[in-house]
């Protein structure tokens, strides 16, 4: 990256050099951003992506850090890190209520506070802990609802920095995919979510929210993970596949398919990305050698791996 870029991404907000991504991703593991910024506003987010985009340089985007593995190698060109904050409502919007949320809010933490404040809608997202931009991309979900029963629109910025506005339609939204997995949005970065709510009842929503948590506890493993490696396939969830093929509990370096949840993968302390790929490769080369289903990653590939 040249001098003058530089300069330009620093006199905009805080950056790093050669900062290691394993310090900011929940799997705890992947190699150094070549240059790291930290955007606080969407101002900061939009512009920061604009001029990286405008001087050619390769852009990678993450909130929570969560559902993504750096490869070793670390990542080249620009990586902002989108702490944008900012919720805008509910306001009344029809017969409902509309928020506007950053794409940097965590999915949990917003899921809690609207309960908590008696709005009903998203109580099911208290256990995600990717950040609202992570989810419009993944169409991030649980307990049979996703972001797609929610969303009213978003905003979305270009490499000149213009902001478009898209309709869910335009979203694309199905099980854990979305136009922008599918390629048909390209080189824009979400910068803020707006989600369709009710009015319920916060003692009851607090209940329902304590039900989720209970459950998770049962049913995923602590530790440095990402959440779940690989989608459902149609017939039988993957959790059932990989445990099929004698992978649950099994171990490559220091990560490990999860005893609890055999569609987690567990840094167990010190883990490369190389240990976590081979991992997924042989749940991959097993299932399709035994039952011709092919285990689609869920979990995004940044950077270099080799």
């Amino acid at each position: 990256m040249n001098a003058e870029l530089l300069d330009q991404l620093s006199s905009l907000a805080e950056v790093r050099l050669d900062e290691p991504l394993a310090r900011h991703l929940t799997f705890g593991v992947g190699g150094p951003a070549d240059v790291y910024l930290i955007a606080e506003s969407e101002d900061q987010l939009r512009l920061a992506y604009s001029l990286a985009r405008t001087a050619g340089e390769l852009v990678f985007i993450f909130g929570s850090g969560s559902n993504v593995l750096v490869g070793d190698g670390g990542v080249r060109g620009l990586t902002i890190e989108n702490r944008t904050s900012h919720v805008e409502g509910p306001s009344q919007n029809g017969s409902g209520f509309k928020a506007r949320v950053a794409s940097g809010v965590s999915f949990a933490a917003l899921a809690r506070r609207l309960s908590i404040a008696g709005y009903a809608g998203i109580e099911w997202a208290c256990g995600i802990p990717g950040s609202l931009g992570g989810a419009v991309v993944s169409n991030a979900g649980a307990y049979e609802w996703s972001l797609k029963d929610v969303i009213k629109g978003a905003r979305l910025s270009d490499d000149d920095g213009n902001v478009i506005e898209l309709s869910p339609d335009d979203l694309q939204l199905t099980y854990r995919n979305s136009a922008f997995t599918q390629g048909a949005i390209r080189n824009k970065v979400v910068l803020s979510v707006d989600l369709r709510l009710e009015r319920g009842d916060a003692k009851a929503l607090k209940a329902r929210v304590r039900e989720f948590d209970e459950q998770r506890r049962d049913a995923q493993p602590p530790g440095r993970n990402c959440g779940s490696v690989f989608k459902n396939p149609p017939d039988n969830p993957s959790w059932w596949y990989i445990d099929q093929v004698g992978l649950r509990g099994h171990r490559i370096g220091n990560a490990q398919f999860s005893d609890q949840h055999a569609n987690f993968i567990l840094n167990l302390g010190g883990a490369r990305a190389a240990d976590i790929v081979a991992l997924m490769e042989l749940a991959q080369v097993r299932v399709r050698e035994r039952f011709g289903v092919e285990l689609e990653l869920e979990v995004a590939l940044v950077g270099a791996f080799t």
